[in-house]
């Protein structure tokens, strides 16, 4: 039987977020594995509950962009040899670089194997290339997977593994359409989603890159158009984001939608308002590396309506190919969101891009790492 690994993470901090989720995913199926889990961050939030499922957690600010941050290599060089560590899995550009020079220094024979994640569409430079570096690098899509061999050509493509984000069923179950329950629960908390018209939802942080102005823009058409629909933006209220916050509401006013629209914190209830929705909205302006909220919503049982582009392109055109829309098109969002709410499209009966899956590629790449004729150390 393979003895158990040591596997060590590095990222910048551990408060929110895909990256710092992912981080958790893996941990709890290296623990469950039989398998040490230690990450190594400025520390944060979640670090309890990494703690909870038996991972371990080293504080080190490896995510600071300052010259200092070069004191945290001969610490890390020390880890990796104490811990007796087996692979170094970086998911961030600085923790990468401080990682890579850590293990340059160590002898061949007992050094870590390095393995890089690239979770986003970053813009190609000597920095960036670091994400490039890992003896074998995991892209989140095929879409991250272009990207990196478009931008940095040298590298073989036998090093990369393409393992999509996944979710898990249990958190996302399939819901009934129209679920009146879920919209009823969700129009107590706020009344301005309450009506007899469609619910749409779009979920995510408030920020202009998410769309949230094209998102009014379509509830003002279809509202002109006759119909009585509501729009739900939960994660769009965040502190420090009161302008832009205030931006959306003067739109909102503009377009004569406010009282049809929930502008809102960031819910923990997301799959409930998945099931409390008639069509899901995934309108990023900038091309996501890979769009949780397809997968998400798809899971629940609700269409997806999305630019097509980047990795919610993909994903909508393996999974949902009637709601990719031309990019900033309105006339077509406007047309393919009434065709998904007149007629909801057949959807997968289940999602592939399950948490189970991606777990598993992922310790699968670890042990293509092994070495072989290292059993005992």
């Amino acid at each position: 039987m393979p003895r158990p690994l040591t596997v060590v993470q590095l990222l910048p901090a551990l408060e929110s977020g895909g990256v710092e989720r992912s981080t958790l995913e893996i941990a709890q199926a290296l623990v469950r594995g039989g398998h040490r889990a230690i990450v190594v961050s400025a520390g944060g939030r979640l670090v309890p509950r990494l703690l909870a499922m038996g991972a371990e957690h080293v504080t080190l600010d490896i995510g600071r962009k300052s010259l200092l941050v070069l004191r945290h290599v001969p610490v890390l060089r020390r880890l990796f040899a104490r811990e007796r560590v087996d692979i170094v899995h970086a998911r961030s550009r600085l923790p990468a670089w401080l990682g890579w020079r850590a293990l340059r220094g160590m002898r061949v024979a007992t050094r870590p194997r390095f393995v890089t994640t690239v979770h986003g569409l970053n813009s190609p430079s000597r920095y960036s290339a670091i994400m490039a570096r890992g003896e074998r690098v995991v892209c989140v899509s095929q879409t991250v997977r272009d990207h990196v061999l478009r931008h940095y050509p040298a590298m073989d493509p036998a090093r990369l593994r393409v393992i999509p984000r996944g979710v898990d069923p249990a958190d996302f179950p399939r819901a009934p359409h129209p679920d009146r329950a879920a919209r009823a629960r969700v129009a107590a908390r706020h009344p301005s989603l309450d009506g007899d018209g469609p619910l749409l939802l779009l979920p995510g942080r408030g920020t202009r890159l998410k769309g949230h102005a094209d998102a009014i823009g379509l509830l003002a058409a279809l509202r002109a158009g006759g119909m009585d629909a509501r729009l739900w933006m939960p994660g769009a209220v965040q502190d420090g984001r009161e302008a832009y916050l205030d931006e959306l509401h003067a739109t909102a006013r503009t377009s004569g939608v406010e009282q049809a629209l929930e502008l809102g914190p960031a819910t923990d209830a997301i799959a409930e308002a998945y099931a409390a929705s008639d069509l899901v909205l995934q309108l990023s302006r900038k091309p996501e590396s890979f769009g949780r909220t397809v997968v998400e919503a798809l899971s629940v049982g609700r269409p997806v309506l999305g630019w097509d582009h980047g990795g919610v392109g993909e994903l909508l055109h393996m999974l949902q190919p009637t709601g990719a829309v031309t990019p900033f098109d309105a006339a077509a969002l406007l047309h393919t969101a009434r065709a998904l709410l007149a007629q909801p499209p057949s959807l997968p009966a289940t999602i592939p891009f399950t948490l189970q899956a991606m777990q598993d590629a992922t310790l699968s790449v670890y042990d293509e790492l092994r070495d072989p004729h290292d059993a005992a150390r």
